[in-house]
């Protein structure tokens, strides 16, 4: 199996959305044919993009949280998360590269 992320821009989205990003699934496994949406990059105050997961938030008035739909199977590593932010990412270089 093999995964491509492809990049969706949104005209009238919030003032620093760069873009939306999808994982799209290939080859012959059960997800092929299958994307997940949801992966948004944003423009830091200070000019740099990051990657955000599909996530809900809960709780009551001022009191937010997040809670991330795509989250490690050990709880208490973050490395894969950031490893896939950080392709996310790459991959988002790559494709300002080519439509430049």
């Amino acid at each position: 199996m093999s995964v491509r992320v492809d990049f969706v821009q949104r005209e009238n989205g919030p003032a620093r959305l760069v873009c939306e990003a999808e994982i799209v699934f290939e080859g012959d496994a059960a997800l092929e044919g299958l994307k997940l949406v949801g992966f948004s990059l944003w423009t830091s105050v200070e000019g740099e993009v990051y990657v955000t997961f599909p996530s809900r938030a809960f709780g009551q008035s001022t009191d937010r949280r997040f809670f991330d739909y795509l989250r490690p199977t050990d709880s208490s590593s973050f490395a894969a998360p950031k490893r896939l932010k950080a392709a996310i990412l790459e991959a988002y270089r790559g494709y300002q590269a080519w439509t430049k």
